[in-house]
């Protein structure tokens, strides 16, 4: 099942022939590479390749075959396999290719297995299980985690923190209402507060339970801390907002153990209401793998069956994220048909694909259907805007995002099309939405303006690191490229006020730090190609700052004229710029270059070289680690056309300037 469209790997490069001149081996590789994409694109216009994450999602898959009492052994076999496959020497799991073991994974994949039926005393269970608790056994484990041990009657309620219904009563002038967070925690809480107001269990057998991971410590005196630290030892250090969470979160385990609790009933249901709400114009809730899976868990503890037609469409919408082969199932997190072909699109151009080309006008006719001209959530913050920006997914229409619509608009732009009238008026709502999400620091954000209380990064449940969605800025870069390519200069007001925010958000060190793709190479790429795209070199202050941001990536450019960089940067900004060289980020690295070098500077010479000399027999690149961001520091992902479309760009545009 799925809809992976990635391409497979060549095991060697391309040979090039001694006799081609410079300008035809970069002709011949763009050619290829231009045909490569071509040939993977779906009929209907778009482009979708897989996108790849850690095995939390495989684990948590097989648990919820069981709470739908769906466990197809066939299924879960395959599962299970792909799990194995991906523990590590030391016993463990990771969350990134080249990672370290990390707790949360471990405990999932653990269960899983004995939930498959993995025999607890082989190899590979007792080195998972050593593992655990050399990374500090289950009381480690975030809040997320809690919560699923909790449904699977491993864990009590107390253990977990309190998430209850009631938010949902916390009127827009409270500080910690639902529209205070990001827009992806609020879809995957929401359903939350049902199922902690309702608190169903769905056991594991006796033979799947995982005493042996608790610590030597009692249970019940785990804290609902993300750093498992008690309210004890953070009174000690006064009263701060983490404290004060805390003592909330007693407050309301409190509160949660009395007989008759007031309003719970309606808590629940006007939760319920916000999520059946949007089940609509949507391909499940968010169409992201937690948000659906707990909406799933919310349906059946509100009393829906498998079977009953509510339950049943999410079922089925959510099956959409499996891969299956031969042997194994995995899962992908979301789908991403809009970025991939915006993205695509965008490159394509760049090497001067022909605009009436069937297979590119189906792609524009494509990028017109799929924009959102009905409301969501972003109004809560943005009344008045124009209704027109993009998701990321195939139908996710109440979560429209402004990365996505700054890429698309770039690819529509001066492109030919029969129905002109339509796509100039697309492209015009799609900018005033766009320009209408900036934030009052400057910059933009995802999803909504302004979602930027830091506070709210200390209640219990918010250690998924991504409470919040404020500014960033590869998202401010991306929006202010967009306009700099449609006419907007560093004189205009909004752009004044976003370039003055990137240059706030400047590392010493002269990068810029990366959000959504990893990490320092990705944001300094991004904020160069902006400053440039708007003239901000004429001005001392950008043009000083842009000068520091080239000097960095010389300074981390490999010998081999590429760039690579670890997510491990994100923990340790020390790391920035460093990691193994791969095709995605050498490309981002080019284009940063370019941004500011000319096309015969021996850096850009460099990486050109070895995007030349690294295409494979496919005419693609291979690229083994994850280059993209979910959660810094908690999820990560890897595009698998990041490795195709990024390295046409950079190689086309580097031919355009030469």
């Amino acid at each position: 099942m799925g809809n992976s469209l990635a391409l497979g790997t060549a095991p060697a490069n391309l040979p090039q022939p001694a006799s081609l001149s410079a300008r035809d081996r970069l002709d011949a590789a763009i050619d290829r590479a231009v045909s490569s994409l071509k040939s993977i694109q779906h009929q209907d216009g778009y482009w979708l390749g897989e996108l790849e994450a850690d095995t939390t999602l495989e684990s948590d898959y097989i648990f919820y075959l069981h709470v739908l009492g769906r466990f197809d052994r066939k299924r879960v076999v395959k599962l299970a396999e792909y799990i194995r496959r991906r523990q590590l020497e030391d016993g463990g799991w990771n969350i990134y290719i080249g990672g370290p073991s990390e707790i949360n994974a471990t405990v999932k994949a653990y269960l899983a297995l004995k939930l498959a039926g993995d025999p607890p005393d082989s190899q590979h269970m007792l080195r998972a299980r050593q593992r655990v608790r050399q990374l500090g056994g289950l009381e480690r484990t975030n809040s997320f985690t809690r919560f699923y041990l909790a449904l699977a009657g491993l864990i009590g309620w107390e253990m977990v923190p309190a998430i209850p219904p009631e938010l949902m009563f916390l009127p827009r002038w409270v500080p910690v209402n639902i529209y205070e967070m990001s827009s992806w925690t609020r879809a995957i809480v929401i359903p939350l507060t049902i199922l902690y107001g309702l608190k169903p269990r769905w056991p594991v057998p006796p033979q799947a339970r995982i005493d042996e991971l608790f610590s030597p410590s009692p249970p019940g005196t785990w804290s609902a801390s993300p750093t498992g630290r008690s309210l004890n030892r953070s009174r000690g250090e006064g009263l701060n907002w983490r404290t004060a969470f805390l003592l909330l979160d007693r407050a309301l385990k409190i509160y949660d153990r009395l007989p008759p609790k007031p309003g719970r009933e309606r808590a629940i249901t006007r939760a319920t209401r916000w999520m059946l709400d949007h089940f609509e114009r949507s391909e499940g809730l968010a169409a992201i793998y937690p948000a659906m899976m707990n909406s799933i868990f919310a349906l059946i503890a509100l009393g829906y069956s498998p079977n009953h037609p509510m339950t049943a469409r999410q079922i089925d919408e959510f099956s959409r994220f499996e891969i299956e082969d031969a042997e194994t199932i995995r899962l992908q997190p979301c789908l991403s048909p809009v970025w991939d072909t915006a993205i695509a699109l965008f490159a394509l151009k760049e090497a001067n694909a022909d605009h009436a080309d069937p297979t590119l006008q189906k792609t524009v006719r494509w990028l017109l259907e799929n924009q959102i001209l009905g409301g969501g959530d972003w109004q809560i913050k943005n009344r008045d805007a124009s209704r027109g920006g993009w998701a990321f997914e195939f139908r996710n229409d109440f979560y429209p995002d402004v990365d996505d619509t700054a890429f698309v608009l770039m690819a529509l732009q001066d492109i030919s099309y029969p129905d002109q009238a339509r796509l100039a008026e697309a492209i015009n709502v799609g900018m005033d939405w766009m320009v209408s999400m900036q934030n009052r620091d400057g910059g933009w954000g995802a999803f909504d303006r302004d979602n930027n209380r830091a506070f709210l990064n200390h209640i219990p449940f918010a250690d998924h690191n991504a409470m919040l969605d404020p500014s960033s800025p590869d998202v401010t870069a991306r929006v202010v490229e967009c306009l700099g390519r449609f006419g907007w200069t560093a004189s205009e007001a909004r752009i004044r006020r976003a370039v003055e925010y990137l240059l706030k958000e400047q590392h010493p060190a002269g990068s810029w730090y990366g959000r959504w793709g990893v990490n320092y190479i990705y944001g300094t790429c991004g904020v160069l190609r902006a400053l440039a795209a708007v003239g901000a070199n004429r001005d001392t202050q950008a043009d000083s700052a842009m000068k520091r941001a080239v000097n960095w990536l010389r300074s981390v450019q490999k010998h081999d004229g590429g760039f690579g960089e670890s997510i491990a940067s994100y923990d340790d900004p020390n790391l920035m710029g460093q990691g193994q060289t791969t095709a995605s980020q050498t490309a981002w690295g080019l284009l940063g270059l370019l941004a500011m070098l000319p096309p015969d500077d021996p850096a850009v010479e460099r990486s050109v070289q070895y995007l030349l000399e690294h295409q494979n027999l496919e005419g693609s690149w291979d690229e083994e680690p994850f280059t993209g961001t979910g959660f810094p520091k908690v999820f990560y992902l890897k595009y698998h056309l990041y490795r195709h479309y990024f390295p046409l760009f950079a190689l086309a545009r580097y031919r355009r300037l030469k």
